[in-house]
């Protein structure tokens, strides 16, 4: 297989992930929507991703750069790494998702990238100032999240007090679209662009591309593919986030959006990987905390911390054997 081709499998198979991604994380953008029936699922995951797409005529790639450039050391990576890399990832997308665990698709990259390049090349190969605010943000996300949507539920509760329910619930079934729209908007800048850097790492490993810049095409199409595995939602996940971690009312849902989206979208900007899965994950149980302690299923979140410890060494692990593999057995480019 020539290099060419070969480049252009890696990237076919990185379109195929970014696809999984929004087929996995669905969920961070429709579950509250759909679970307090604001929207019916079909609507809802068109909703979704028509946002997910516009997400690209915000022409920001900071966190592309970050990802692409900024995690592993680009001139020891090659097509081989970024193979292993996008398998790992793909791996253990497939594996929560069936057991409908909304774990962060985004760290399962990075994972896979690193075990992959650190297959390769040793520990030296990582960049640990990208590695510094990606693992600070792996904590972060979920608390601030948890925080914003807590303190956004305590100010509803004491703006709209003597307020009737029905009135209530009439005013943020309206509100939680502009809230969806915001999460999805925020998936689609921050999700589709780890795949953007991915796929521009392949073209200058395989010398298409002489300095690393993301290309207007390579944005359309991480964005179309992202956008269109939404389409096909991953109704597992919506089920998880949406019903079992806390029952959710229209404006515990606003709330648990509000939050998500201003944290998604501020790392975006700020060129930072987060996962738009722990964030809203963390709005939501900061919403039911509010709520009542209790009204947490707190095994539930249990189970899902610990999918999120495990995320970026399964995948490393997992990309590190593919690499192993793919080196050995597919002749060189």
């Amino acid at each position: 297989m020539t290099t060419y081709w070969f480049a252009i499998f890696i990237i076919a198979v990185a379109l195929l992930f970014d696809f999984f991604n929004g087929f996995h994380d669905a969920a961070n953008s429709i579950a509250t929507v759909v679970s307090t029936r604001v929207l019916t699922p079909m609507v809802a995951v068109f909703w979704a991703a028509f946002f997910n797409f516009v997400a690209v005529f915000t022409f920001r790639t900071a966190v592309a750069s970050t990802m692409g450039k900024g995690m592993v050391r680009l001139d020891e990576v090659n097509l081989y790494v970024l193979l292993a890399g996008l398998i790992g990832a793909i791996f253990w997308d497939a594996f929560t998702w069936y057991f409908g665990l909304p774990v962060s698709s985004s760290h399962a990259l990075i994972g896979g990238y690193a075990g992959a390049a650190v297959a390769k090349a040793g520990w030296g190969v990582i960049v640990l100032s990208g590695w510094t605010k990606t693992i600070l943000f792996i904590f972060l996300s979920p608390l601030i999240g948890l925080v914003l949507g807590g303190g956004l539920m305590v100010a509803v509760y004491w703006i709209f007090q003597g307020w009737a329910p029905v009135r209530l619930d009439r005013y943020f079934r309206k509100f939680q679209l502009l809230s969806a729209a915001a999460v999805s908007l925020g998936h689609g800048m921050n999700d589709a662009q780890k795949t953007m850097g991915i796929i521009t790492a392949t073209l200058v490993s395989a010398g298409v591309l002489h300095t690393f810049h993301i290309p207007r095409y390579v944005m359309f199409m991480a964005n179309t593919a992202i956008a269109l595995g939404t389409l096909f939602g991953g109704w597992r996940i919506v089920k998880t986030m949406g019903m079992r971690i806390t029952k959710l009312k229209p404006f515990g849902g606003f709330c648990a959006e509000t939050a998500a989206a201003t944290s998604i979208l501020g790392t975006a900007i700020a060129g930072i990987p987060v996962s738009t899965t722990h964030t809203i994950a963390g709005g939501i149980m900061g919403v039911g905390t509010v709520q009542r302690f209790r009204a947490v299923h707190w095994g539930v979140a249990r189970t899902i911390l610990w999918a999120w410890i495990l995320t970026i060494p399964v995948s490393g692990f997992v990309s590190a054997l593919c690499f192993w593999g793919i080196h050995h057995f597919i002749p060189a480019a």
